[in-house]
């Protein structure tokens, strides 16, 4: 079904507006997944806070100009399936990682974070990014480690001298 202007127009303003929004963007090569397998992908990616498109690449290089996801632009080939995490960078990479554990004809192409274009293998590295609590729970656990050390330390001398008097009290008894 061929795609009147406004419609493309449309396409990429969503997909602008999203990429716009997103911290990251994970490109995948979808050839051989039949249909219900493309729709069980994006039901873990909305699950996931994570939006999946399929869109045309000349529509997909327009959306991304301007955006942090520019350096994806020129490997924009082939039959491609974007993913841009909403709530978390990690996110796409999570659903595209898990799904592909499945079918192996689903291959990711590109990512990119903070600008930057990073290669297909370091899809590990972005799945494992730490979700926003995860990351709040990691610094609130670096922030307490000190003072529940201080804490210890000063819990330690008096806990010391009930040992020294129960030692001096044994030694006489016996």
């Amino acid at each position: 079904m061929a795609l009147n202007f406004e419609q493309k127009q449309a396409i990429v303003a969503e997909v602008a507006e999203v990429a716009n929004g997103a911290f990251s963007a994970v490109a995948a090569e979808y050839r051989g997944l039949t249909v219900g397998e493309l729709t069980e992908l994006r039901v873990n990616a909305r699950n996931q806070g994570v939006y999946l498109r399929v869109v045309k690449n000349t529509l997909a290089k327009r959306a991304v100009e301007g955006t942090e996801f520019e350096c994806i632009a020129d490997g924009l080939t082939g039959p491609l399936i974007l993913a841009f995490s909403q709530e978390d960078p990690g996110a796409a990479g999570r659903v595209i990682k898990d799904f592909a554990k499945g079918h192996d004809k689903l291959k990711v192409t590109m990512l990119a974070i903070g600008g930057k274009k990073l290669d297909a293998s370091q899809l590990d590295v972005l799945a494992k990014m730490p979700t926003y609590d995860q990351a709040v729970s990691m610094l609130m656990s670096v922030m307490q480690a000190p003072i529940t050390k201080l804490a210890q330390t000063l819990n330690e001398v008096p806990g010391k001298l009930v040992r020294t008097v129960a030692a001096i009290r044994d030694a006489k008894e016996a």
